[in-house]
């Protein structure tokens, strides 16, 4: 299952990926906007970026009544079928995370559908924040990440080692 990783240090909350969503998207989110977030927390200076993690056993697409959410075969992305979508809400409800909204103009559930396998987010992000990818690649990713940080820390360069 692919999905959006965000590395939260590199973000530098420049919007762009918010943009790219809002672009990509603009026929379908006339009322609601991006379904990528970027929240800065001025006074702890952090940056939360956040978008669909497509949960292997999504929430929103269990409680739908009119079985409106699904997985799509090709991406395993969540996504409305917006014909079907009553627009009750009770998908945004059951969402852990809260990123499952309504659109304002479109009385329709509205969420990340991965812009069909090449999320737009991910390519127009400027510090290389977001990626794309299979959790398993993401998460040896980040495993390589820690391991070189860790032997950088154990093994400072500025050290002469006595030769």
């Amino acid at each position: 299952m692919n999905v959006v990783y965000v590395e939260l240090d590199r973000c530098m909350a420049c919007f762009s990926c918010k943009q790219a969503c809002q672009f990509q998207q603009a026929d379908r989110n006339m009322g609601w906007g991006p379904n990528i977030f970027v929240s800065v927390d001025m006074e702890r200076r952090r940056i939360y970026t956040g978008t669909c993690l497509q949960c292997e056993t999504a929430l929103c697409m269990e409680v739908c009544p009119v079985n409106a959410i699904k997985r799509d075969p090709e991406t395993s992305a969540v996504i409305v079928d917006n014909e079907t979508c009553l627009g009750c809400g009770m998908c945004v409800s059951a969402c852990p995370f809260g990123y499952m909204n309504l659109d304002d103009f479109l009385r329709k559930a509205t969420k990340c559908d991965l812009c069909g396998g090449n999320p737009k987010c991910v390519q127009m992000c400027m510090a290389k924040a977001l990626h794309f990818g299979s959790i398993n690649s993401l998460a040896e990713r980040k495993r390589k990440q820690s391991d070189l940080r860790l032997g950088i820390r154990a093994m400072p360069a500025d050290k002469d080692d006595g030769q």
